[in-house]
């Protein structure tokens, strides 16, 4: 049937010979196949677990009672618990030192071996990239010897510069600052990679354009460096941010959370709290309170960071 213009009227067969394209060889459909395995794999190995913590968060487990639904009970006992409440606030302290401390080191190194011409760059930047292939865990052993309070390499060398003796790890006061030294020396040259990229794609033009003008070093990393990894730096600072709050072999094998609590971070104080104590309704109360900690903390950064487009 036709209109009176001559067209084929709406939702009249199509024409012998015209060919209409399965539903599965659409583009959505195209892109849903190849996004399907990580789909599953974010599904299997982060939101299902996810579901399991915040669902354990809300019962006890009990030899005698068996599972009893608890409702916000163990949260409640969590923030009435000293060594939860001494744990956050570590744990915050370390966030808030660890890592401006590791993205200003990889920022002055990316730097420095891709806009500074110094003698010997390659061979610097392989050492400082070195670290990223020894296992966390062989890192620890190597540190815990050389932070040894007698016969540590770090003692020796204040010795040779007639300063007295640190405990270190042993130290409240130090063991903190050692595992943050600890970690800087696994991340830095990590982090370093992605800003080194992030350089590399900045147009030389723009670099040229500011020695023209006069620019001093200083003013060309504030008005061209900084703005253009902008991108590269916000991936830094929020991957350092998720990497540095489930820091747990290093602790684990250097300090055990002490002394005193000094560097019982969240991710070790859940480990206890699963496997030592064996109260695991209030370690996934923890687990849910560490996540919303991460991610007020990442959406922050993202704030901060935000790029006016």
């Amino acid at each position: 049937m036709r209109t009176g213009g001559g067209e084929p009227a709406v939702g009249s067969r199509p024409r012998p010979g015209h060919y209409r394209r399965p539903w599965w060889r659409g583009t959505a459909a195209v892109a849903l196949a190849f996004l399907l395995p990580s789909l599953v794999a974010l599904t299997l190995l982060r939101l299902l677990p996810g579901a399991t913590a915040l669902w354990g968060s809300l019962h006890h487990t009990s030899l005698l009672s068996g599972e009893s639904f608890v409702g916000l009970g163990n949260y409640l006992d969590l923030f009435a618990n000293a060594d939860f409440r001494g744990a956050v606030a570590v744990t915050l302290l370390f966030t808030l030192v660890v890592n401006p401390l590791q993205v200003g080191i990889s920022v002055a190194l990316a730097v420095l071996y891709t806009r500074r011409r110094m003698a010997g760059a390659k061979v610097w930047r392989a050492l400082v990239i070195l670290p990223i292939a020894t296992p966390p865990a062989v890192s620890a052993v190597v540190w815990s010897v050389i932070f040894r309070p007698e016969g540590g390499l770090a003692n020796s060398l204040l010795a040779v510069a007639g300063l007295p003796p640190q405990g270190f790890l042993t130290s409240p006061d130090q063991a903190l600052a050692s595992i943050i030294v600890l970690l800087s020396w696994i991340g830095v040259g990590y982090w370093m990679l992605f800003l080194i990229a992030g350089i590399n794609d900045i147009p030389a033009e723009l670099y040229e354009a500011a020695e023209l003008d006069g620019a001093s070093p200083a003013r060309t990393f504030l008005s061209v460096t900084l703005p253009m990894l902008r991108r590269p730096l916000s991936f830094v600072l929020v991957a350092a941010t998720v990497s540095n709050l489930l820091v747990f072999a290093p602790v684990q094998i250097l300090t055990g959370g002490g002394p005193e609590g000094s560097t019982n971070l969240l991710m070790y104080d859940i480990y206890s709290r699963a496997y030592a104590l064996g109260d695991m309704g209030r370690a996934q109360a923890e687990v849910v309170v560490l996540v919303v900690i991460t991610l007020v903390i990442v959406a922050v950064q993202f704030r901060m960071l935000r790029s006016e487009d």
